[in-house]
């Protein structure tokens, strides 16, 4: 689908030093897709905000013991 956007004109011109007035497009796309990815990222991270209860772990006593136990768990785990 075509859409009809307008960039300012040095943004344009740092757009063709990097990939070229034929790779415009391309380029645009790809940027603009990881932009929503990124975005949709964001919305997760933040729907998930509190999902988290903040007691009754089983780390909250120690921590770093906690990770070193299921380092030491995991058989597949090099080094």
């Amino acid at each position: 689908m075509r859409v009809r956007i307008s960039l300012d004109d040095q943004l344009v011109a740092e757009i063709d030093r990097r990939v070229g007035r034929q790779c415009r497009s391309a380029f645009v796309e790809r940027t603009v897709e990881r932009a929503l990815e990124d975005e949709r990222r964001w919305e997760e991270i933040e729907a998930s905000l509190g999902s988290i209860e903040a007691r009754g772990h089983d780390w909250d006593a120690d921590p770093a013991a906690w990770v070193k136990q299921g380092r030491r768990g995991d058989s597949l785990r090099v080094g």
